[in-house]
């Protein structure tokens, strides 16, 4: 790469510096190609991303490849090649991407790939991240692995008296016969 740079006309700084804006303090991007997708289809895809926290934005390639580069995220590659709309997930992109794949085996959307966090995931890394429980499942199912033992000691407490009040009862009845 040289080092000269670029005289970027108003409008189109104006153009990054909103997606700039948008990608500002998120994380988690995933690229999708909406080639053969009607309006119809991307307005249900973002109400169902909406759902989720996220948003489904068309972009220009190379003004989002500006925008990550000035937001020191990782680079892309061949992501931005083509028709592109990017999915801005906040903290739970695993929903995000659920949805995602999801929608894309009724509707010919492709999903090029991602980033989540620090990482870059190629298309196959992102179906195998979208199989995976969100944050909260996670953490309820530590939880109640965690609650278990507890559960199992007071189960056992509460029996020991138990067994002997129905030991007692058992031995009064048989004084009384």
């Amino acid at each position: 790469m040289s080092d000269y740079t670029v005289k970027i006309q108003p409008e189109k700084t104006e153009a990054i510096n909103a997606l700039k804006t948008d990608f500002d303090g998120v994380e988690n991007f995933i690229f999708t190609d909406y080639r053969g997708l009607t309006v119809e289809q991307i307005t249900e895809l973002r109400d169902k991303l909406r759902e989720t926290g996220s948003t489904y934005k068309v972009v220009k390639n190379r003004f989002a490849k500006i925008a990550l580069k000035e937001l020191d995220k990782p680079e892309v590659g061949d992501m931005l090649v083509g028709p592109t709309a990017v999915v801005i997930s906040g903290e739970e992109a695993g929903t995000a991407a659920k949805e995602l794949f999801a929608f894309a085996k009724d509707a010919p959307v492709e999903i090029k790939g991602g980033i989540i966090g620090a990482d870059v995931f190629d298309t196959k890394e992102m179906e195998a991240y979208s199989k995976l429980p969100s944050k909260l499942e996670l953490i309820a199912k530590l939880m109640g692995t965690m609650n278990a033992p507890v559960q199992n000691l007071v189960y056992i407490l509460n029996g020991v008296p138990e067994k002997f009040a129905r030991t007692l009862k058992a031995y009064a009845d048989s004084k009384e016969s």
